[in-house]
């Protein structure tokens, strides 16, 4: 959807395809469901691991909720690209059983059940460790596995909203609001996924064992406001919404141009700064004086993103995005995904992928990140259908036959 033709890892070809990844030989058994802990064994996967994705009999309740092109959910085919589908019933014996070889021979667990559920299974750390104490265990929750709220369900949406995202987002007079992706979701992905390195680095580089991965989801959005809390003097208010701004810098907003569209400026650095007020036409002693320093311009903050809000209504946008890129002032089209899809550096750099996911034609996904020189990422096939690979899985970990349910 490109233009151009994509780079090679963009070219999605069967699991077995040549072109190994920096994380080959890394077996991994993603015992989760849904969104968030599914998409550490993604990652995983687009960089080379075997991934086997375990699925209730009928299937992840993925594969039945969000959006869909002829019945068929379009969401699947990404959290679980270059996954191997085995299905096996978790609440019979011989589901057990088959689970236990699996994890045996694997070095990675991703799961995000409650408690309950995987003693019932015999999932939990104390009986996969003694199965394997090689196992790095990676777990998901939304508050983490100890603390007074560690049994509390929870998503990556209530993750923004406890850990005081939600509380800053939104205008100073507006409520608080949640951004209009799965924020905390993917955040909680990637924090799963360093855990996880880290964890296989200790075992295999250092000599450790096998170790409890606990990723909750509230904790790396907290990281988020890692600034924030750094600068937050506890004698005073507590810091609040502020739409599009930031307290410590100017200018910094989202501007409206004179043909309808939005453009992000962010230079707040005396230097830059400089060049702003040369650009916008305020480049006199008066405006030297008045926001040539941060505590000059903090003080006159409000007067100085008028200023540059009325420069940027007064021209089109890319008269605005060309006359600061020139000037060396961080400056962006606020873009849509259409224009994302049209646009030239997009394409050379093979950022969106339209990947056959077999009944539902092409999806289009973002490319693996980030770029690897010599073992890039990629998406070898798309989310698989549901027990497509329970037979060739079970012989791989040592089980004659399926297991009732699988």
């Amino acid at each position: 959807m490109t233009g151009e033709p994509a780079p090679d890892h963009a070219r999605p070809a069967g699991l077995g395809a040549s072109g190994a990844g920096p994380l080959t030989g890394l077996r991994v058994l993603d015992l989760s469901t849904l969104l968030s802990a599914p998409q550490i064994a993604a990652i995983l996967g687009d960089f080379g691991a075997d991934v086997v994705k375990w699925e209730p009999p009928g299937g992840d309740p993925l594969r039945f909720i969000g959006a869909q092109r002829d019945g068929q959910s379009l969401l699947w085919p990404y959290i679980n690209r270059n996954k191997r589908s085995v299905v096996l019933d978790l609440e019979t014996a011989d589901g057990v059983a088959a689970l236990h070889r699996i994890a045996a021979g694997v070095d990675v667990v991703v799961e995000n059940h409650p408690a309950g559920v995987l003693r019932r299974w015999g999932a939990d750390w104390d009986t996969l460790h003694g199965i394997n104490p090689d196992l790095v265990l990676v777990s998901v929750s939304c508050y983490g596995a100890d603390g007074p709220y560690r049994d509390r369900f929870g998503n990556g949406s209530l993750a923004e909203g406890y850990a005081g995202l939600t509380h800053l987002t939104g205008e100073a007079d507006g409520p608080p609001m949640l951004p209009s992706i799965p924020l905390g979701d993917s955040l909680t992905a990637m924090s799963g996924v360093i855990g996880t390195l880290m964890a296989c680095r200790n075992r295999e580089v250092l000599g450790g064992g096998g170790q409890h991965v606990d990723v909750s989801m509230y904790e790396p959005v907290l990281g988020l406001l890692g600034p924030t809390v750094a600068g937050w003097d506890r004698s005073a208010d507590a810091p609040g919404r502020t739409g599009s701004r930031v307290p410590g810098g100017v200018p910094r907003n989202v501007y409206a141009t004179k043909d309808g569209h939005w453009v992000v400026v962010s230079g707040t650095t005396d230097r830059q700064v400089a060049r702003v007020l040369r650009v916008i036409g305020h480049d006199t002693d008066a405006g030297k004086a008045r926001f040539g320093t941060s505590e000059a311009r903090l003080a006159a903050a409000d007067e100085l993103d008028a200023l540059v809000a009325d420069w940027v209504a007064a021209n089109d946008r890319d008269t605005v995005v060309a006359a600061l890129v020139d000037a060396r002032i961080p400056v962006a089209p606020v873009n849509s995904l259409a224009a994302l899809a049209a646009d030239p550096h997009i394409a050379a750099r093979g950022n969106l992928l339209d990947v056959d996911s077999g009944p539902v034609g092409d999806v289009t996904m973002p490319a693996p990140a980030p770029r690897l020189s010599a073992t890039p990422g990629r998406i070898r096939a798309a989310g698989p259908a549901v027990g497509a690979h329970t037979a060739e899985v079970l012989a791989e970990y040592g089980a004659s036959s399926a297991p009732r349910g699988g």
